[in-house]
């Protein structure tokens, strides 16, 4: 058993708590991290005298020794490793020997994975807001060939007023802009170095801090010894966001699903992003999708997880932080690989415009414009929305829409309505009416369409 401690202690850990306490069977994947950080510490301690230059240079060429047999398989990082750390640490004294025993000055296992998981974690999220920024523009390409698309919106799932497929995808763009934002709002306040801090205390060696963060690409050192180890909020914050983008995703994966059924028919998914049943030959179902709306669940759960296992900790350091990462990686995997496959569904996908044309002129999606209609006309909204009602009833007893009926029947309802109505509530006339910014107009969404390619051309990149 490969620890790195042990001095104080008379008798052997028995192999059930030192298997129980280990973490190496999760924290192996920090290796990367764990090699650069203690890259940086080794030039940080040798320009502070702690190494020889002789030391230092032998100490980061095992360091990159040790990576590359891992990558190149040659070293196995086993079970018989309490953390990745220690493997690190054992294979170092392997390959130099008494130098590598020194790469521990001024440094604890607290301070140090502390580091690790703050680089992992910065890690993911450059490779999220990557992946979001891809869905952005897989986003964008369907709103700028849809601006003419014609659908019914929607509210309580029934139908609403007519609005386009661009402006109900604009609507997702909005919620991933955000997320977009979210996460370089996280990444700028967890970008501090914690290495450094020692166990909870700091060091009495002349650590050079600043020397480290500006290595690693950190703004600057953490500010307070006991919370850079004990600090887990980056984590529960950048947990917290990633559960927003599954929320996200999992209510659009809702509507598609909803969108690819039967009675609804407006998309056709993709056979590559779709399955079948193994006794009824003529399903075609949307199971990622539902996949993706499911896991939006396991990823509040492993929000929830940490935000209890951190609810009562007192300072500094204590063991059940090791509880982190299994919750926090399981996230990082399951929404990067969500917002991936979710993004090659998207653009695999056909939209039914004529279908949901359809949907549009027979939900009479075109009743408020029929109100609005008879407000020009001069009678009072309240009359209108009454004598749009009636039309309405009239219409479902009798199996037409509103424009179906002839202008001797609408004047059976109300005097007010003159042969014009025809035009003012055709279906592009609602959606092209609707010229204030936000809404579902052509011109409207010329401008839409500026900002938000804009807004992917100047995307931050971490």
């Amino acid at each position: 058993m490969a620890q790195l401690w042990g001095g104080r202690f008379t008798k052997e850990t028995d192999r059930k708590v030192y298997e129980f306490n280990a973490s190496i069977s999760f924290d192996k994947r920090l290796i990367d991290v764990d090699i650069e950080g203690s890259k940086a510490h080794a030039m940080m301690l040798g320009s502070i005298g702690l190494l020889s230059d002789e030391e230092k240079d032998q100490m980061l060429n095992a360091l990159d020794e040790i990576l590359e047999d891992v990558r190149s398989g040659r070293s196995e990082i086993t079970l018989e490793y309490e953390d990745v750390h220690s493997f690190v640490e054992a294979k170092l004294i392997e390959k130099i020997g008494q130098t590598g025993k020194k790469l521990h000055t001024g440094r604890s296992r607290n301070d140090q994975v502390a580091l690790d998981m703050r680089l992992y974690t910065r890690d993911s999220i450059k490779d999220m807001k990557a992946g979001i920024t891809e869905l952005l523009k897989v986003l964008l390409d369907i709103i700028s060939a849809n601006t003419g698309t014609v659908m019914p919106g929607f509210t309580h799932l029934q139908k609403a007023q007519p609005v386009t497929l661009a402006h109900h995808i604009s609507a997702y763009f909005e919620m991933f802009r955000r997320d977009a934002l979210r996460l370089d709002d996280i990444y700028d306040r967890m970008n501090y170095c914690p290495l450094g801090a020692g166990a909870l205390a700091g060091t009495t060696y002349p650590l050079d801090r600043d020397f480290v963060s500006e290595k690693l690409g950190f703004y600057a050192p953490t500010a307070n010894s006991m919370d850079s180890v004990s600090d887990r909020d980056y984590l529960i914050e950048y947990l917290s966001a990633l559960s927003v983008i599954m929320m996200h995703m999992s209510r659009f994966c809702e509507e598609i699903i909803i969108w690819n059924s039967n009675e609804y028919r407006f998309v056709t998914i993709d056979d590559s992003f779709a399955t079948g049943s193994s006794i009824m030959p003529q399903k075609k179902n949307p199971d990622i999708a539902e996949l993706i709306r499911g896991k939006c669940g396991r990823v509040y759960g492993d929000l929830m997880a940490l935000l209890v296992v951190m609810k009562g900790l007192p300072l500094a350091y204590n063991k059940d932080m090791q509880e982190d990462k299994e919750s926090a990686f399981d996230a990082m995997d399951t929404v990067s690989g969500s917002i991936e496959l979710f993004t090659c569904m998207m653009r695999s996908m056909t939209f039914n415009a004529g279908i949901m044309r359809e949907s549009a002129a027979k939900g009479f999606t075109n009743a408020t414009d029929a109100a609005d209609y008879l407000v020009r006309k001069g009678v009072p909204f309240r009359d209108a929305h009454g004598i749009i009602g009636r039309i309405v009833v009239y219409c479902l007893n009798n199996s037409k829409s509103i424009e179906d009926c002839s202008i001797d029947e609408l004047r059976q309802i109300s005097p007010a309505f003159d042969d014009d109505i025809y035009e003012h509530i055709s279906l592009d006339t609602c959606v092209k009416k609707r010229l204030t910014k936000g809404a579902p107009s052509p011109d409207a969404m010329e401008g839409y369409i500026a900002d938000a390619r804009g807004f992917i051309e100047n995307i931050r990149i971490l």
